[in-house]
């Protein structure tokens, strides 16, 4: 393989990395994408000497750090509304967030019938997102652990941790889909026993 042909590859592979960030549903991916992609593209700008590309890739990766930093020590402010299973706006969101839930829980089977614990967390009173279960004894089996894409940095799951034990529960269970949740249930401390994930909260 030629100098030219790899010095082409690298420009293309910044420029693909670019146009997928604005793909990803989550503004942090997003960014952290672009800012891949850039750098990337800022050293294939350098090699072929188009230093004007270089320079404006270079300062989106600078913008892409700010913004990253930004979010990062951002503290969110949530707060946990305990809402029937049948309410109007939590089906609502449900409805709204179909297609996000089937694609995060593949083959989960939303049912509201058997939930007696239904739960919208917000941030600065926008919905962020739906904790639904069936409870027994203080020890919450979860059906749906959702977070809206603009909030999947795992700080709502933190959040619940800390707050659920003063709702009176003691214990989570989890046994649905975790092909896309593997990462957020090790963070959170969840351990697997006899198929189902656990997390003791006292």
């Amino acid at each position: 393989m030629s100098t030219t042909t790899i010095v082409e590859l690298i420009g293309y592979l910044g420029s693909i990395l670019v146009l997928l960030s604005f793909l990803m549903p989550s503004v942090v991916k997003l960014r952290v994408i672009n800012s891949v992609g850039s750098t990337i593209f800022t050293i294939y700008a350098l090699i072929i000497h188009s230093y004007p590309t270089a320079v404006m890739n270079f300062c989106l990766v600078l913008v892409n750090l700010y913004y990253l930093r930004r979010i990062g020590n951002k503290e969110k402010h949530y707060e946990l509304l305990s809402v029937a299973s049948q309410d109007r706006f939590l089906t609502y969101l449900l409805r709204y967030y179909q297609k996000d839930i089937e694609s995060c829980f593949p083959g989960l089977n939303v049912d509201l019938e058997g939930v007696n614990r239904a739960y919208i967390i917000c941030c600065d009173a926008s919905p962020a997102g739906i904790l639904l279960g069936t409870e027994r004894e203080g020890i919450l089996d979860i059906m749906l652990d959702y977070s809206m894409p603009a909030y999947r940095d795992c700080s709502i799951g933190q959040y619940l941790i800390w707050k659920l034990p003063q709702d009176g529960l003691r214990r989570l269970l989890y046994s649905g889909p975790v092909d896309h949740h593997m990462a957020y249930l090790s963070k959170l401390g969840f351990e697997k026993r006899d198929g189902v994930y656990r997390k003791d909260l006292l």
